[in-house]
């Protein structure tokens, strides 16, 4: 494995980190809790020693199942990446969206990062992880209705408190990190990023590089279309986030499809899986520091890890990018 200081702060985190969205279930049709515990110690074995996970993922459930993980692995050699500002439980804020929590039942959910919302947020994440300190805290989505001084004042009283090791941010644009910074350092930006998602590259990639500033790239696997197991007609339920994504149109897929079929000959020369050489290009690019994937058994996470074995040249990065230069999506 390969790991990476998050920008100026003293964590140092795995470039493959076990994202925990799906393993909660919320938006992914349900979980296996057991499984989830398994893919951890799984990637953890392979070197994976950072987790991320958030409070809104399963409405608490993914932080007590990587609480349940950790249990068992020595502490100091795991980072826990959690998030902050995603209230479920409390009609204040700004409304994010309506949803289903895994039982089926509708569910507001709010941005609200306002300060003593955070220090309730932090607590109830320490209890449920089983922990006294998280490695990297992360406001999860901007919350307009908070003063982002406000929010960064409450966090930075978290680290001198020593419940929180470094600062990051989620979701966030250059001029909000700008703003976050006048009050409390930041390690890092948490953002979508993939082969089909470039948009990060035209201003926080840069900015990321000229302030040394981490990027954790989040489903770099595009919710698992990059994965090539995807078919036209493909069947979501109404509570997968994936049922209503232009992306997972019947002609998209079928254009990634085609696109994934070019990389074909280069993933089977190097012995290895499209989602393995989909993550090393990936971590390949200027100001990726991480990325984020995620797993719901122990096969999966395995497959994962080794990604970080894959090797590519420089003019294989070129023809992945030529060939992505090529694919129209609608």
């Amino acid at each position: 494995m390969e790991y990476k200081q998050l920008g100026d702060s003293s964590v140092t985190a795995s470039a493959i980190t076990f994202g925990s969205w799906a393993a909660g279930g919320w938006m992914w049709g349900g979980t296996e809790q057991n499984d989830a515990v398994g893919a951890i110690h799984a990637s953890y074995d392979l070197g994976v020693t950072s987790i991320d996970t958030a409070p809104i993922y399963g409405q608490g459930l993914s932080e007590e199942i990587v609480g349940e993980a950790i249990k068992s692995l020595p502490r100091d050699k795991v980072q826990v990446l959690t998030k902050f500002g995603m209230r479920w439980d409390l009609a204040q804020g700004d409304f994010a969206m309506k949803t289903k929590d895994n039982s089926g039942h509708d569910l507001d959910v709010y941005k609200y990062a306002a300060p003593a919302s955070i220090i309730k947020e932090c607590e109830d994440s320490l209890r449920r992880l089983g922990t006294d300190y998280i490695d990297l805290y992360q406001i999860h989505w901007p919350d307009k209705t908070t003063p982002i001084p406000d929010t960064m004042e409450a966090v930075q009283r978290l680290v001198e408190q020593g419940k929180v090791r470094a600062v990051g941010v989620s979701n966030y644009s250059v001029d909000q990190m700008r703003e976050a910074e006048q009050t409390v350092p930041l390690a890092s930006n948490q953002v979508p990023y993939s082969m089909l998602r470039r948009d990060i590259e035209q201003d926080l990639v840069p900015y990321c590089l000229e302030h040394n500033k981490a990027i954790l790239a989040y489903s770099p696997m595009q919710l698992g279309l990059l994965t090539g197991k995807f078919r036209p007609g493909q069947h979501f339920d109404a509570s997968d986030l994936r049922a209503t994504n232009r992306l997972f149109t019947a002609d998209n897929i079928t254009r990634v499809n085609a696109f994934l079929a070019k990389l074909q000959p280069m993933a089977e020369s190097k012995n290895a899986s499209l989602s393995q050489l989909v993550i090393r290009w990936t971590l390949a690019q200027p100001g990726i520091t991480v990325a984020l994937v995620g797993a719901r058994n122990a096969e999966q996470a395995v497959q994962n890890a080794r990604a970080i074995e894959v090797k590519l040249a420089a003019e294989e990065i070129d023809f992945i990018n030529k060939a992505l230069a090529q694919l129209q999506l609608n």
